[in-house]
């Protein structure tokens, strides 16, 4: 099970997502009985959790900390950037659009 946590915060009075930690396995295609590297759903999650530490980071010039780990993700801003707070909106949004498709994503808000 991949395990999706975004957190919600605070730059002056407005709350918004100010980062996220991406954890764990979904096992999909393992459970289809497929060879080990052709879970789509783990190669869909980590390419959009690439995409938008990247956007974030690169193209948006947010000071954020990006850390990627074994089997673990986290991006947390520095900063208030609001393109950076609604890409990680967006970013919820489509995990929660896979997790109907395909199952195996847990997704909470801390």
């Amino acid at each position: 099970m991949l395990n999706c946590v975004f957190h919600l915060g605070r730059f002056g009075n407005a709350e918004a997502y100010i980062g996220f930690e991406i954890s764990g396995h979904a096992g999909y295609g393992k459970a289809k009985n497929e060879r080990e590297g052709n879970d789509i759903v783990c190669a869909a999650v980590s390419s959009c959790t690439m995409l938008v530490c990247n956007a974030i980071t690169e193209n948006f010039g947010a000071e954020a900390d990006v850390k990627v780990d074994e089997n673990r993700i986290t991006l947390k801003l520095n900063e208030r950037n609001e393109a950076a707070e609604q890409l990680i909106s967006a970013f919820y949004e489509h995990l929660g659009e896979l997790s109907k498709e395909y199952g195996k994503i847990r997704l909470s808000i801390n």
